[in-house]
């Protein structure tokens, strides 16, 4: 596979870790970082021997695929600028400020048929990449996501920055319409939501109970996901996975009918294998696992939860 030409458009803490992967990647040539802190720029810029720009609209004609980790609210902006000079974008999550901006991101891509891959990153997790293929027809799934006050992502609230993570893996298993939402919430630190709980029914029946924090003294990432036969448990923090499945058909009788499997992995390195498969995508290979229209469908459901808890 001949070499991409990237860049990374913000190269703040997630921006720059982008970069390194670009760096490390063989199918990638890391040409280009841009930031407005041109200082900080200039300052990575060196660390990677590669070339520090303040405005991104110097990239055409330089980048075949760029990777765009600014504020949310300027998505819709750059990666619309992008898209009409013929860029691939990876843009991280969520893909847009709005679901009419990421319609209109989406339209544009379809238009210039050019990749637009969304970093829902928790889609490479291992530890989830080990069960999804015994997953089918959930019943009903529980997650939490919390984590200490950071001080990072406050211009948005939790939902649109945590819980949209397991929003997305969860639309991602169910695969099926959303039938109703409650969710409640509250502002406790930032100006923004920091804590939530949604439950999402689906059309399938299953039922989805969701929480996110951002006030936490301590981090846990859980997913358990139950069907008829069968029950997973993941720590997507630790990277670890268990599956109770009944070995027969009918009720358990004893512990024997169960059958445990678990798996745990090294951390791995999500991030490169998403790069590294967003470049694959855009070399014409498969496709996003998380395109625009997968994104738009989780920032759909996050919108909604925001606006129940702001209403209530």
């Amino acid at each position: 596979m001949k070499s991409v030409r990237t860049a990374v458009i913000g190269v703040g803490h997630m921006g720059r870790w982008h970069a390194n992967k670009f760096a490390a990647l063989k199918t990638s040539n890391l040409v280009a970082i841009v930031d407005a802190d041109i200082e900080r720029c200039r300052s990575i810029g060196q660390e990677l021997d590669v070339d520090a720009i303040e405005d991104y609209r110097e990239l055409p004609g330089k980048v075949d695929a760029v990777t765009v980790a600014t504020p949310t609210k300027s998505h819709h902006e750059i990666v619309g600028y992008l898209l009409r000079n013929g860029i691939h974008v990876l843009v991280e999550k969520p893909i847009t400020a709005t679901v009419a901006e990421a319609e209109s991101l989406i339209v544009l891509a379809d238009a210039e048929d050019l990749v637009l891959q969304v970093g829902h990153l928790q889609r490479f997790n291992p530890a989830l990449m080990a069960v999804t293929p015994y997953v089918n027809n959930p019943r009903f799934i529980e997650s939490h996501r919390i984590a200490p006050y950071t001080g990072r992502s406050v211009d948005i609230s939790v939902v649109l920055d945590l819980m949209i993570h397991d929003i997305d893996l969860i639309h991602g298993l169910v695969r099926s319409p959303v039938a109703k939402i409650d969710a409640t919430g509250e502002s406790i630190i930032s100006n923004s939501i920091d804590i939530a709980n949604a439950r999402i029914t689906f059309a399938s029946g299953c039922v989805a109970n969701i929480t996110s924090s951002r006030i936490s003294f301590k981090t846990q990432q859980t997913l358990r996901i139950f069907q008829s036969d069968a029950y997973f448990s993941m720590d997507l923090g630790k990277n670890t996975s268990t599956v109770y499945r009944k070995k027969r058909s009918g009720p358990v009788q004893k512990l024997d009918d169960i059958e445990i499997d678990s798996w745990s992995g090294d951390s791995g390195d999500p991030l490169l294998v998403q790069n590294k498969a967003f470049l694959e995508a855009v070399a014409g290979g498969a496709p996003p696992i998380v395109d625009g229209r997968i994104a738009m469908d989780a920032l759909q459901t996050a919108t909604t939860i925001v606006e129940l808890i702001n209403n209530k």
